[in-house]
């Protein structure tokens, strides 16, 4: 089992920035590929980013490209978001997960998720 701990949203303006944070209990292996998810409710869990742990390779929905990085810090066993630029309609509830069969931006094939946390941004 891996637990996922997500924390940093809140509530920001249009154009703000904010920086997630998703910790693992234990150590992450380098076949293991970590997203961040965002959901509204009613709609499907979509990708937003995502990054290969091993070789470090970054992946990104086109509505966060360029104004979302993310990145990685072995040490702490954490993934983290920084969101730039925050637009209203990246409101939504982030989640972190893990999915230990690689590369995927599909959420039915992660194995764990963390309780996820709210960003909302006003106009």
């Amino acid at each position: 089992q891996v637990q996922l701990v997500e924390s940093g949203g809140g509530l920001v303006q249009a154009g703000d920035s904010l920086t997630l944070s998703c910790t693992a209990s234990g150590r992450i292996f380098s076949s293991t590929f970590m997203a961040w998810f965002r959901q509204t409710p009613g709609k499907e869990r979509e990708f937003a980013a995502g990054i290969r742990w091993g070789v470090g390779s970054k992946y990104y929905a086109d509505p966060v490209k360029g104004r979302f990085t993310i990145s990685r810090d072995s040490g702490k066993n954490t993934v983290y978001l920084e969101m730039n630029d925050l637009k209203p309609e990246d409101t939504a509830v982030y989640y972190c997960g893990v999915d230990r069969g690689g590369y995927s931006r599909t959420y039915s094939t992660y194995e764990y998720w963390g309780q996820g946390t709210q960003v909302t941004v006003s106009s």
